[in-house]
């Protein structure tokens, strides 16, 4: 299933929540309707939270089906209602916004390259996966260029064939290049996506929801 929507007003969609196949975390001040969207669109269940206290949680956490990685500033309370769906841990490298500078589904993960090797290990350990130290399109912060999920991926229009098999090879997925929200580079932030359907920001075009459609295998 794809759907276009908003919350608030607000198209950017995956600044506020992180997804997999079975869980939806999702800002605390997100309306319940809003929510049972996302439940509804992605077939998962909705949890409400923040992470550090704030509530760009798509920037600040990154998830799979095995655990879930978070800023090393969360407070116990989050960490606890985190735990109740999924095993958690801390990443206190610098580059502690994991949404941002880690990339990951079900098969693998890409990190920014500039993460240390005790952090590498620790989210190695908290996602089940491999993960390799890489870039996308020239850039670092490789969470937030690319969607990615077991069946496909959306991909930074300035990424390279390089790019594309790296993907590939790790998270053994085929990568499209598209835009989203009218021509936002930032993929991560216009979609919420998993291998069951994509919510996706409402200023995205025509064109670009069948990019989408096409990268995610969404048929």
């Amino acid at each position: 299933m794809m759907r276009l929507s908003q919350f608030a007003g607000n198209p950017n969609l995956g600044v506020y929540s992180r997804v997999s196949e079975s869980y939806a975390f999702v800002a605390s001040n997100l309306g319940d309707e809003y929510v049972a969207e996302i439940e509804e669109t992605l077939g998962v269940k909705g949890i409400k939270t923040s992470v550090s206290g704030s509530f760009v949680i798509g920037s600040l956490m990154a998830i799979n089906s095995n655990g879930a990685i978070v800023s090393g500033l969360t407070e116990e309370v989050e960490l606890a209602v985190i735990r109740e769906a999924l095993p958690v841990a801390l990443l206190y490298d610098n580059l502690n916004a994991a949404g941002n500078n880690i990339l990951v589904n079900d098969f693998g993960a890409i990190v920014n390259p500039e993460i240390d090797d005790a952090s590498l290990k620790q989210v190695e350990d908290a996602l089940g996966v491999e993960c390799v130290r890489g870039t996308i399109a020239g850039l670092n912060t490789v969470g937030s260029v690319c969607v990615a999920t077991n069946k496909g991926a959306a991909v930074h229009p300035g990424a390279t064939e390089e790019d594309i098999n790296l993907i590939k090879d790790v998270l053994k997925v085929e990568a499209v290049r598209t835009t989203l929200n009218h021509g936002c580079r930032s993929l991560s932030a216009c979609v919420l996506a998993n291998s069951k359907g994509a919510l996706i920001g409402e200023m995205t075009t025509p064109i670009e929801m069948g990019k989408l459609e096409d990268a995610l295998v969404l048929y």
